[in-house]
């Protein structure tokens, strides 16, 4: 969950091009108007929020199947988000958890959506997912490994199954499934079709799968924005489709502010909503304090990665690794501790003002 740095201006023109030659070759009808796209967006507060998972689970899985599934904690969790004025977070399903059991997975889904509306949060949901561990298993998931950034992340399919276009069938099933479910559910904000694409060396390989998710959305047609966040400005095919096929633009950015602020204004000029859906790693400079004003200013949705330390061991850094333990001398993500209190309350404050609490 990287993003990688180049010079952005020459990129931008590249990718205006490779967008240009994906129009004409594609058909794009569906997507929404930019007029609709920013009427639905002038019809939210100012989008901020984490990308979460209940500090009780290692990884997608432990959060949605039937044994793990941990609503106390979700609740507690939620509360300390509504608590700091936080409006959405992002949340990653599993296609593994549903095949298993598909009306249970849909059962939790519903219930999360339940907790979250108690505390006025409207989440963004995604499907699949290119990051870190290539082979997703049902049931009792690993422990984590000290030290190590999100040791039991699994990919969604996974590899290789996410190459096998023998495994589309199933997966469609289980896109449609939850789109017919949920895709007028107001307590929803958007669909994320697809975390950073091309991720763990897949590339363009990524590409026909990306291709049938966004198919496979249009054909149920949800009342929510569907999108799938650039990440990476080298991978030019998958970012003109990305791009091009999003009614909202997402993306994500771990550099310093100034370089973010040039992302921001390029994404600007196609003249949609634009949320960055991953963002914040303090070693990086990549922080609360001098890039979530900078969103707000730009009128840019904020969310980071991390809401509480927990399993993932995501307060570790991506090439940084404990393998002792203990605390890092700065964390790397999330905003509190597993008891709720800040891990900074300066940050804390600032988002409470930032959100007029």
């Amino acid at each position: 969950m990287k993003i990688k740095s180049n010079v952005l201006f020459c990129l931008f023109m590249v990718l205006s091009s490779v967008a240009n030659a994906q129009k004409a070759k594609t058909q794009v009808s569906k997507v929404w108007t930019p007029e609709k796209a920013n009427a639905w967006y002038a019809g939210h507060a100012w989008l901020n929020g984490a990308d979460y998972i209940p500090a009780t689970a290692i990884n997608q899985l432990e959060m949605w199947q039937a044994d793990t599934f941990d609503s106390a904690t979700i609740d507690r969790e939620l509360g300390w988000a509504e608590s700091i004025g936080f409006n959405t977070m992002r949340v990653f399903l599993h296609s593994v958890a549903w095949k298993e059991d598909p009306a249970g997975f849909k059962s939790r889904v519903n219930a999360f959506l339940t907790i979250a509306a108690k505390h006025h949060i409207q989440p963004l949901f995604v499907f699949f997912d290119d990051c870190w561990n290539k082979v997703p298993q049902q049931g009792k998931q690993p422990e984590p490994k000290t030290g190590i950034h999100n040791s039991g992340w699994v990919q969604d399919p996974g590899q290789p199954v996410s190459e096998d276009p023998a495994n589309y069938p199933r997966l469609e099933k289980y896109v449609k499934d939850i789109l017919t479910t949920f895709g007028h559910d107001k307590r929803i904000l958007l669909w994320d079709l697809y975390n950073e694409p091309g991720n763990s060396g897949k590339g363009e390989k990524s590409l026909p799968l990306l291709k049938k998710a966004f198919e496979w959305a249009r054909e149920v047609n949800p009342d929510q924005p569907v999108s799938a966040g650039v990440w990476s400005w080298d991978l030019e095919k998958l970012n003109a489709f990305q791009v091009t096929h999003s009614d909202v633009i997402t993306y994500h950015d771990y550099e310093t502010p100034d370089l973010h602020l040039r992302v921001v204004q390029l994404l600007k000029a196609y003249g949609r909503p634009v949320i960055c859906t991953e963002y914040m790693a303090r070693p990086r400079n990549s922080t609360f304090e001098n890039t979530m004003p900078m969103l707000k200013k730009e009128n840019v949705g904020a969310i980071n990665w991390g809401l509480v330390a927990g399993k993932t061991n995501t307060m570790y850094a991506w090439d940084t690794p404990m393998p002792q333990g203990g605390e890092p001398a700065l964390w790397f993500h999330e905003v509190f501790r597993k008891d709720g209190t800040p891990y900074k309350q300066a940050e804390v404050d600032l988002i409470k003002k930032l959100n007029n609490k």
